[in-house]
């Protein structure tokens, strides 16, 4: 490598690559956009190599650009990872998340919380976003896991999937739903329908759920897995949703969305982690992967709201349903 090459020329491309542009990383790493022009154009000049191609307004990476970036991003790692070790008190480093939605409401949250107690010099850096937008950045490596449901059969090459548990995808209303003891055809072609977005993993069964209902060409109002914004519209209207149990199991043991028996198992899926199996893992990383599991064990009632889990355990052990 050049020795003129510097660490800002490396950060500065992959950020470029990225984002697709110049502008918002000139505004990250505090500097002009012809400064980060200058520097890119330094970097091909001491590659001898041109790396990225102008597409209308965006920066698209040529071939010997992808193959740089690979590489690139792993020496930056590797670097960062060394610098982390030498850190007084950052006895994890950094360790980068990708959380999916289902994830991200309860089970995330208390790993992090845990993971904070047993390691409180490292940092989790947490991304989110859709399942092809995370699963990029995982094989960029510029997320370190992935945790969520499952990638597709065809995405898994050059993966690992750690699982954790089985969950469901529900169809919810707002409690009080004037409809909600009503057939499910009847009840979906008379109210607003949110569904996940096309190309969530969680679509193609809700699909085929429609399908085996007849209800194939139902068109939805919105299309969303976003906790905030689907609780809204079902809260303000009598709209229905499919979605990840996960992601609404508070408002479920709070009684403020309901569900709607479906009656069938194929609305279901495996979550858990998923990562490269190049990599070696981070300081830490088995660590925050043990939480997973110890918090995914430690919420198996995951189908039924915690206090109804609690009475039923209790029941159980006072013999109200009858010997195991």
């Amino acid at each position: 490598m050049h020795s003129a090459i510097k660490l800002r020329h490396i950060r500065a491309f992959l950020d470029i690559a990225a984002e697709g542009g110049l502008s918002a990383v000139a505004r990250r790493h505090g500097i002009s956009q012809p400064a980060l022009s200058r520097t890119l154009a330094e970097l091909e000049d001491l590659l001898a190599v041109r790396l990225f191609r102008r597409e209308k307004r965006r920066l698209v990476l040529t071939e010997a650009g992808t193959a740089f970036r690979h590489h690139a991003s792993l020496g930056l790692q590797a670097l960062e990872q060394a610098a982390a070790v030498l850190r007084p008190g950052a006895s994890g480093g950094t360790i980068r998340v990708g959380i999916l939605p289902t994830a991200a409401t309860r089970l995330f949250p208390r790993v992090a919380l845990r993971f904070h107690a047993a390691q409180p010099g490292a940092l989790l850096k947490i991304e989110t976003g859709p399942h092809a937008y995370l699963l990029g950045l995982l094989r960029e490596r510029r997320i370190d896991l992935m945790i969520g449901r499952m990638p597709a059969p065809d995405e898994m090459a050059g993966l690992t999937f750690d699982h954790l548990y089985e969950e469901d995808i529900v169809l919810v209303l707002r409690a009080g739903h004037p409809m909600a003891v009503q057939p499910i055809p009847v009840l979906l072609e008379v109210v607003p329908l949110i569904l996940p977005p096309e190309g969530a993993l969680i679509r193609r069964s809700v699909d085929d759920y429609l399908a085996s209902l007849g209800l194939s060409g139902l068109r939805p109002a919105v299309e969303t897995v976003a906790l905030a914004i689907g609780r809204g519209i079902l809260a303000g209207s009598d709209a229905a949703w499919f979605i990840s149990r996960g992601v609404v199991a508070e408002e479920l043991d709070r009684g403020d969305l309901v569900v709607v028996p479906t009656g069938v198992r194929f609305l279901s899926g495996a979550v858990g982690i998923t990562r490269t199996q190049s990599i070696p893992p981070l300081a830490g990383i088995e660590q925050l992967v043990n939480l997973c599991r110890e918090s995914a064990a430690d919420h198996q009632w995951r189908g039924i709201p915690e206090g109804r889990a609690l009475r039923f355990c209790a029941a159980m052990r006072n013999g109200a349903f009858g010997a195991p």
